[in-house]
């Protein structure tokens, strides 16, 4: 994707999430009036209802819901003990507040902040039972420890049992506790400090996993997805995620997937990827996203995002380098049965002005790893082009992501996009799927691929302008295309596809 302006400078908040200036200056690889820097933008579609076949909002149940809290709604400055309306219902807070301030450990605008013997309390259920909990939590400012508990009632209040054990708060940056349970039905959760002292502490993000799912994809067939915000996929004009509050990405999107249905709008959560989220939630899948800050982890039982709970891992044209314990993080979820969705974009697209852009750094992924050299059997060219391209793979006709349960697939357009160059001889898996138009189906002049690794597989297209679907942070300049020709059936023929789905 061509686009108008890169970031001049990038600085961290406190809870470790990127944030870019908003300095404008023209791109080196694109002068902002030229016809070949101009997107072009169809008429808006939502997202379309998943089409009849083996994979359909019919024939998949949807996974157990996922709630999450994220204390960015809602308004309370005071300790005294008040009920407050926040995006998940009312919570009763006594000797605790939402706080903001820059000692307040967030990872958002606003935490709740809770004292002595205070608690957070839910005045309301949570119809779906639970499974696990995770709760992030620091220490506010300066203080000193804390400790705390977490404990749910089945009852609609009148009782509480606790939950795991008491959890001690130490360090000044956020720090995620997992709680396993086995509940049925209705229930509703508490969390109480319990040292009494004056001592503050910050809890934020505090997520409840429905009973019957494990963490492992979801139940019946459908699947999870896990859309990555770690390597700055909003910087400059850019925004790479399913959803984001207040311009921030969080895990899970708002409103709940639980209540999306066969006729919401790609409108209903904010992101130039939100049909693509929305899409797989009408498909009976799940989706979250992997915020700033989080871990890139596989095998890690204390990391509650770790990419063994998912079934796909999305990285739509990442803009800071992976680091070598992320990249034996991703082969070996690959290798171990999972599917990358690889996005990146047009060469000189340097988004936060690191040195490194995407087509480098999927590049240093499979070059320069602890475990094989190019262990998928392609790598991405340093190039810029822009067409639409007709030169589908002759083999189309019975290939699961060209011409799947989600249609046939007729074209794909890039506006400034890269291109591949295979090596059957890495990996006979490899396998070109839309060629340039006017060049022969061989080993360059690839658009898009697919390839397998160990028991995982791998789909990888060269633009980051054919999933935007326009809608995005204010002031960022996006376009349309996920309704263009052909695109709305190729990624979801891929996405089902990389999840074992078709």
């Amino acid at each position: 994707m061509q686009h108008h302006r890169l970031t001049l400078s990038i600085s961290y908040s406190s809870a470790g999430r990127f944030l870019s200036s908003a300095a404008l200056f023209l791109s080196a690889a694109c002068f902002m009036f030229s016809p070949a820097c101009s997107k072009q933008a169809g008429n808006r579609q939502m997202a379309r209802t998943v089409s009849t076949g083996a994979h359909t909002a019919l024939a998949v149940p949807a996974a157990a819901p996922v709630t999450v809290e994220n204390f960015e709604s809602g308004t309370k400055t005071a300790y005294a003990a008040a009920n407050v309306t926040l995006s998940t219902g009312v919570w009763n807070f006594s000797d605790a507040l939402l706080g903001n301030l820059s000692t307040d450990r967030r990872d958002g605008a606003q935490s709740a902040r809770v004292r002595n013997s205070g608690t957070l309390t839910m005045e309301f259920d949570l119809a779906g039972g639970a499974s696990s909990v995770t709760i992030r939590h620091a220490v506010f400012g300066s203080d000193g420890s804390s400790t705390w508990q977490l404990w749910y009632s089945t009852n609609g209040g009148s009782s509480f049992v606790q939950a795991g054990s008491t959890v001690t708060s130490s360090s000044t940056t956020l720090q995620t506790a997992s709680f396993t349970l086995t509940v049925t039905g209705n229930v509703r959760f508490q969390v109480r400090k319990t040292d009494g002292t004056a001592n503050r502490v910050n809890f934020d993000d505090f997520t409840v996993t429905g009973a019957g799912d494990g963490g492992g994809g979801g139940t019946g067939s459908g699947k999870k997805f896990l859309f990555d915000a770690t390597k700055a996929e909003t910087a400059g004009n850019a925004d790479w995620v399913i959803d984001e509050d207040n311009s921030t990405p969080q895990r899970i999107p708002t409103p709940a997937q639980s209540t999306v249905t066969a006729s919401t709008a790609e409108t209903y959560w904010t992101g130039a990827l939100s049909s693509w989220g929305i899409a797989l939630v009408k498909a009976g899948d799940t989706v979250e996203t992997l915020p700033s800050g989080a871990a890139i982890t596989y095998g890690n039982a204390s990391n509650p995002q770790d990419l063994s709970h998912y079934a796909v891992f999305v990285v739509d044209e990442p803009n800071i380098l992976f680091t070598a314990g992320e990249k034996t993080a991703i082969l070996n979820f690959v290798s171990s049965g999972g599917g990358l969705f690889m996005i990146s974009d047009h060469n000189g697209s340097d988004r936060n002005n690191d040195g490194h852009d995407s087509p480098n750094i999927w590049n240093d992924l499979m070059t320069n790893n602890s475990m094989t050299t190019n262990p998928f059997g392609f790598s991405i060219d340093l190039t810029n082009i822009s067409e639409t391209s007709t030169n589908i793979w002759t083999g189309a006709s019975t290939n699961p992501i060209l011409n799947g349960s989600q249609g046939a697939v007729s074209s794909l357009q890039f506006n400034n996009g890269a291109t591949v160059t295979t090596n059957p001889s890495a990996n006979a898996a490899v396998q070109g799927l839309i060629w340039q138009g006017g060049f022969s189906q061989s080993t360059t002049h690839i658009m898009c691929a697919s390839s397998t690794f160990g028991s995982g597989r791998v789909f990888v297209v060269t633009d980051s302008s054919p999933m935007d679907d326009g809608t995005g942070a204010p002031n960022n300049t996006l376009f349309v295309s996920w309704s263009i020709p052909s695109h709305t059936a190729l990624f979801m023929n891929a996405s089902l596809w990389l999840a074992k789905l078709q």
